[in-house]
């Protein structure tokens, strides 16, 4: 109970505190100018953290299917693996193929997008 008690007395001193300023510069190094070219980034850079993901988990199926010893439990396992491995290599690339033909379709390009931006 004193430690509760010890603990709450320390609360209104932790909003007591006052409103600082803080002004902080563009970095002269930021290349990503409008919220389009960050959001085509972020696509881009995801589908191929997927991809390579994707093609890690291949790899490590295969490992674990040829270090297996012919153990049925260890080949089914690696068998699961390399087949959910490919699975998701065609999500990734039907979310590519899906992207490219919407955007085709909408008249943009998902990898290039641009937003309007206020006058300033």
């Amino acid at each position: 109970m004193k430690k509760i008690a010890s603990l709450l007395a320390f609360i209104p001193q932790a909003f007591a505190q006052g409103d600082i300023e803080v002004t902080i510069d563009r970095p002269s190094n930021l290349k990503i100018d409008d919220l389009g070219k960050l959001i085509s980034s972020l696509i881009g850079a995801i589908l191929i953290i997927a991809t390579i993901a994707a093609f890690v988990f291949l790899i490590l199926g295969g490992f674990t299917w040829i270090t297996s010893g012919g153990d049925k439990a260890n080949v089914e396992a690696a068998q699961k693996r390399i087949q959910a491995a490919i699975i998701g290599l065609i999500i990734v690339f039907a979310a590519w193929a899906l992207m490219i033909v919407i955007g085709r379709f909408l008249g943009i390009d998902p990898f290039n997008l641009s937003f309007p931006s206020p006058a300033g």
